[in-house]
């Protein structure tokens, strides 16, 4: 006798999937259900009792797939997710996917087969098509950091070169003709983004040249990251004055590299961030970074979500964020 997950595998879709069409419910598109009733009927499949309950009442839970929730800024993602789904009477099912494709895969099949009824998903392994495909499966999902053409109204993004350009624009502003970059040995699209900001804005400014070389170094988006990128830096390149860093996490490591040289921020070497973290207002001194605007994004998010799961309009409101760059104590005119 056939069962649910026979006829999953024929249709090609997961066991929530057939679940929602068996009993009616509308997040599945008309050709998915259309295929899963013929591989019934061609299986000759009758779906049990056990099986017509799994989606018979409206979940509130809302899964939220992150890189890792343990970190700081993913760590505020969440939370402002937890706020809107709190209000609304919703409840969170987290699952992290550590910037792995097999990893995110699984933590969004899990999600869905256990029957959430909207989903947040940051995913920067998975490529287009396979979050496209994803997204006919589960009609309640919104991509947060990421742009998915053909899916933009379910969408919500920062412009991560255009941050990077303002941080390096600044720096060059004030002065500095050696400016580094620490980025992020995590081979996704922000990386890519965001060293490009930085390049681009030395080019529109003339800054390289063979005196005023490109000076990088990337490893983990993390404190001690931060910290090993900076150490090589100032062995390389004695003369450096600025550094812009993927992120805030990766600037208080690259902070620490420097005072243990007993290197002034920012009077010997200026520093920016990325995120705007919460981490940037208590460094001493105090860090200019990039807003990142992570908890209006999410806020946007949850309600997007929320409102396809339970068909209702989505708020009018473009998810493409521009960035703004907060200055603090971190940078001042090059000492030369």
């Amino acid at each position: 006798m056939a069962t649910i997950k026979d006829v999953a595998r024929h249709a090609g879709v997961s066991v929530a999937t057939v679940s929602r069409v068996i009993n009616g419910s509308p997040l599945t598109k008309p050709d998915t259900a259309d295929l899963v009733k013929r591989t019934m009927r061609d299986l000759g499949y009758r779906p049990n009792a056990a099986a017509r309950t799994l989606v018979s009442k409206r979940s509130l839970a809302i899964g939220v797939v992150v890189a890792d929730v343990s970190d700081p800024f993913f760590g505020s993602l969440v939370k402002h997710v937890d706020t809107i789904a709190h209000q609304q009477g919703h409840h969170l099912l987290i699952g992290n996917g550590y910037h792995e494709a097999a990893r995110e895969k699984q933590a969004i099949e899990s999600l869905i087969q256990n029957q959430v009824a909207s989903l947040i998903v940051h995913s920067k392994a998975l490529d287009d098509d396979t979050l496209r495909d994803f997204s006919e499966e589960h009609g309640a999902m919104v991509f947060i950091n990421r742009l998915i053409p053909g899916l933009e109204d379910r969408c919500i993004f920062l412009d991560n070169y255009r941050g990077a350009f303002l941080a390096t624009e600044h720096l060059i502003e004030q002065g500095h003709r050696y400016v580094a970059y620490i980025g992020s040995s995590h081979p996704i699209e922000d990386t890519v983004q965001r060293q490009q900001g930085y390049e681009d804005a030395l080019n529109t400014y003339r800054v390289t040249d063979e005196t005023h070389p490109v000076m990088m170094a990337f490893d983990t988006p993390d404190e001690t990251g931060g910290e090993r990128a900076m150490a090589k830096l100032m062995a390389d390149n004695p003369r450096l004055s600025a550094v812009f860093c993927y992120n805030d996490i990766m600037a208080a490591g690259a902070m620490t590299a420097l005072t243990d040289r007993d290197f002034r921020v920012p009077e010997d070497v200026s520093v920016v961030g990325f995120d705007d973290s919460l981490i940037a207002r208590y460094l001493h001194p105090k860090l200019t970074s990039v807003r990142y605007p992570i908890e209006e994004m999410a806020a946007l998010a949850a309600e997007q979500a929320i409102a396809l799961s339970s068909q209702e309009p989505m708020r009018d409101e473009k998810g493409n964020y521009t960035p703004t760059l907060i200055k603090r104590n971190s940078v001042a005119k090059p000492s030369e």
